[in-house]
């Protein structure tokens, strides 16, 4: 006959699992584990004209922040050539999702090359997208910089 399982015998089991809980989660992340000194910084790349595409990058942002703790990881996303639909104000397919994401400190940056080639401004930007001078060079510098380069 089985015995009873009782509410305090399933909490102090479930109390011996805590420290292989912690060290599991330890165990997720390579040396250094990311900190608020030292956090993971990741740059993505947005290069297409695709609503689908965009809100994809954007998801991907979420799901990354849900990983790591938001001091953990910093996260910059460069917007260039067809990309920069994303963060012009009257185009973009996703401009609710952006600013929320540069309320928890997410940067959007505008390729300045490909705002040229398209004779917009900083004007026609949604509100706190930077402008860099080219996209691909400043994902290059970032990356030498020690930020993992994503292309979602």
């Amino acid at each position: 006959m089985p015995l009873p399982v009782s509410r305090r015998g399933v909490l102090l089991a479930g109390l011996a699992l805590l420290p292989g809980i912690a060290l599991a989660q330890a165990q997720k992340f390579a040396d250094p584990a990311p900190s608020i000194d030292n956090p993971r910084k990741i740059v993505l790349s947005l290069a297409e004209d695709d609503p689908k595409r965009i809100n994809a990058v954007i998801s991907n942002i979420v799901n990354i922040q849900k990983y790591y703790d938001a001091s953990q990881v910093k996260l910059a996303v460069v917007a260039y050539g067809p990309g920069i639909v994303a963060v012009l104000k009257d185009q973009s397919p996703a401009a609710p999702r952006i600013a929320a994401l540069q309320d928890l400190e997410v940067e959007f940056l505008a390729c300045g090359a490909t705002l040229d080639t398209l004779k917009k401004s900083d004007a026609d930007l949604l509100p706190d997208v930077a402008v860099v001078p080219n996209g691909l060079p400043e994902i290059v510098e970032r990356s030498l910089r020690g930020w993992i380069h994503l292309r979602p």
